[in-house]
């Protein structure tokens, strides 16, 4: 969520208080009486308070009854389309329930679902009791978004027979692979019938665990997916959380805890990752990412636990353990791979959060001050706290102390934070202007400017961003391309959230009636953000002046991946003039052609390119072959690829590198400060994309002159 620092929101309380009318209901309340008041107040505070709010009508029904759906059974699961068929009615009523506080709907969906829960635990069980036949060639469709409710029950049986085909399929492909390598003595010895066993043994067991949980689902939970789906169809940031799982939204295994240092999240099934704590033990380990679904935890060597539909306070309570214990997540990525995580885990250390920088000497000897910043913090509770923009400042001036001739700023998987660092940033790099224009629901847009006229560095600038680059670096990014300022050398595009949320307690928007309490928080969002040119960051993020190919080239990711993100729009741009003596649009074209010839000759970045291409078309392939034979030889390539992939980022690209003169006493001081540094300084000599980059500055230097 953004962080408007010094900024203060108009929007209060008292405009939830006002749609919420509940004084004349009785003293005592039934569940029913609780239900409803939650539905009208949090439709009520989402009418009153989102930016761009929709009408509650019968399309707002209709698109409620599809997503709802997707949501309760997006896998095609459990209900057929007879089920179907019993929900239909209500597609234009939804609407009107909601309003009147009414779950008829909601009540039938879950009875519907219990049905099925019911009857497919049957299917599975009767189905592992038998050997499957993996000499046959037929295929199961893993998207259920790609498939049809089933017809009826007969379909939805065999549809089960498919799931539980691969899912026996996998197991014994990986047993036959620890056989043939020797890994584990007991499957020496054993035959190929007792091995297929042994898999379907160890899926039932998965499956008959996972619909335990299922089973201790709380009517709670599910009215949290339904009023989730409401929430989500006025933008994917907009989100209602019941009081339990508000406490989950900021649970964090970064504070002195002995974990992994990663934020959870429910998501339907899943937990999900909803961010890494910079300096903990996962972002040092540097294979978990946001939006990781977990599937499985396991401790150490341990048979893995699979976790979905697990509540997240059980979930984090497998993945949290002693310093120097191992854990290992399965976890689905955001390409649709599963990817087995070991992390040790270890107190978290904040000091990896912070801003720090290198001295870096490129191909043609240009010192290069490399500074990188891993998200937008500030410490807003205290008057003289710690901020992201001073901290770069400080970075600024080591680096100009040591005579450093250009400057990268580092924003690749930065998803944001304080808005008001963001601004105060970008003034570093110009004399004075507008940054960046906000605008509320119905009003004008507002500016924040830079009004200090110091420049603190006036020298070749680029800025370095992904896909994953996110609301504040996106607001900078922005504001150094419209100002001239700098190259952004990076992905396609950045991730394109311009939104910001806030959180508003529902307990205050009811007077009194401490027996319907505590209702939980709604997030909403609140504002959208503009550049100073009048285009908004929202959906389409920044553009790259010089793109970089990486493996997620093809796939969409970011906020256009999600449904109903709020669209692109443009407002009047503001006065604002380019005064800086450095300007990146003098080189652009020449250096850009430069590097876009590096690039195609380049057998490094051309594999990328490569492997993008086939991850993309992995991505969509989503028909499983049944049959062992092919099975087997589909994931020996496919592992082949990802390995070959995994070696174009294990050699030497960046060879000189330095800490800044500022530094290099105080970490020969503390062993555990030098102990990160070099982890650092290897992962820099590795940076394929910052070894491009020195190409870049000394192109756009050698072009100036």
């Amino acid at each position: 969520m953004m962080k408007a620092g010094k900024i203060t929101l108009n929007i209060g309380l008292s405009v939830l208080t006002a749609v919420a009318l509940f004084a004349f209901l009785k003293p005592r309340f039934s569940q029913e009486d609780k239900e409803a008041i939650l539905a009208r107040t949090i439709v009520g505070g989402l009418e009153q308070l989102h930016y761009a709010p929709k009408d509650i009508d019968d399309q707002f029904s209709e698109s409620l009854y599809t997503f709802y759906l997707q949501r309760l059974d997006g896998a095609k699961r459990w209900l057929t389309q007879k089920d179907i068929k019993q929900l239909e009615p209500y597609i234009y009523q939804i609407d009107d329930q909601l309003l009147a506080g009414n779950f008829e709907f909601f009540n039938k969906s879950i009875e519907l679902l219990k049905s099925g829960l019911k009857k497919t635990q049957t299917y599975y069980r009767e189905i592992l009791a038998k050997p499957f036949d993996f000499t046959i060639t037929e295929t199961y469709e893993l998207e259920g978004d790609k498939r049809d409710f089933a017809p009826n029950d007969e379909a939805l049986r065999d549809q089960w027979r498919r799931a539980m085909k691969y899912e026996t399929l996998i197991r014994l492909s990986d047993k036959l692979e620890q056989q043939k390598e020797g890994k584990d003595s007991t499957l020496l010895d054993k035959t190929f019938e007792e091995l297929e066993a042994r898999a379907r043994e160890d899926v039932l067991k998965l499956y008959d665990d996972w619909y335990t949980r299922l089973e201790r689902r709380k009517r709670s939970d599910y009215i949290e997916i339904y009023l989730n789906a409401v929430a989500n169809l006025f933008d994917p940031h907009t989100a209602y959380f019941e009081p339990i799982e508000k406490e989950n939204f900021n649970i964090s295994m970064s504070g002195r805890l002995e974990g992994i240092g990663a934020r959870l999240q429910t998501d339907g099934d899943y937990t999900k990752v909803v961010s890494i704590v910079v300096g903990g033990p996962a972002w040092k380990q540097g294979e978990l990412e946001e939006n990781d679904l977990i599937l499985k935890v396991a401790q150490g060597d341990e048979e893995p636990v699979d976790v979905r539909a697990m509540s997240i306070d059980d979930v984090v309570q497998l993945i949290r353990g002693k310093k120097g214990t191992e854990v290992r997540l399965t976890v689905k990525k955001v390409d649709g791979t599963i990817k087995t995580i070991s992390i040790i885990r270890d107190v978290v250390i904040f000091e990896e959060g912070f801003a720090k920088s290198l001295i870096l000497t490129s191909p043609q000897g240009l010192k290069t001050g490399y500074i990188l910043l891993p998200r937008f913090y500030a410490d807003f509770q205290h008057a003289n706290g710690r901020s992201c923009a001073k901290d770069v400042a400080e970075e600024i001036r080591k680096l100009k102390a040591d005579g450093v001739d250009a400057i990268v700023l580092d924003l690749r998987n930065n998803g944001g934070g304080s808005l008001r660092d963001a601004v105060d940033m970008s003034g570093l790099f110009i004399e004075k202007g507008p940054i960046v224009q906000i605008k509320a629901r119905n009003k004008d847009a507002t500016q924040l400017p830079d009004t200090d006229p110091e420049v603190l560095w006036d020298g070749p600038l680029v800025v370095m961003v992904n896909e994953f680059s996110a609301s504040a670096s996106e607001i900078l990014a922005a504001a150094m391309q419209d100002y001239d300022r700098a190259i952004i050398v990076g992905s396609k595009r950045t991730f394109g959230k311009g939104t910001v949320q806030r959180f508003f307690n529902l307990d205050r928007a009811v007077s009194g009636h401490d027996e319907v309490k505590p209702l939980g928080e709604i997030k909403v969002s609140i504002q959208k953000f503009y550049r100073i040119n009048g285009g908004s960051t929202q959906l389409r993020g920044v553009n790259s002046d010089i793109i970089l190919p990486d493996q997620y080239a093809f796939l969409e990711l970011g906020e256009p991946s999600y449904e109903y993100a709020m669209e692109w729009t443009k407002i009047a741009p503001v006065p604002y003039k380019a005064q800086n003596t450095w300007k990146a649009g003098k080189v652009l074209p020449q250096v850009k052609a430069r590097s876009l010839e590096r690039i195609e000759s380049d057998s490094s970045f051309q594999a990328i390119v490569d492997y993008a291409a086939k991850l993309k078309i992995r991505n969509d392939l989503s028909l499983i072959k049944l049959k062992l034979e092919d099975y087997q030889k589909d994931q020996e390539e496919w592992e082949a690829e990802s390995k070959a992939f995994d070696k174009l980022f294990d050699k030497t690209v960046v060879t000189q590198i330095q800490n800044p003169s500022a530094d290099a006493e105080e970490i020969k001081k503390d062993e555990a400060k030098k102990e990160r540094n070099q982890r650092w300084l290897k992962s820099v000599r590795k940076d394929l994309y910052l070894a491009e980059v020195l190409h870049i500055l000394d192109d756009a230097v050698k072009i100036r002159q």
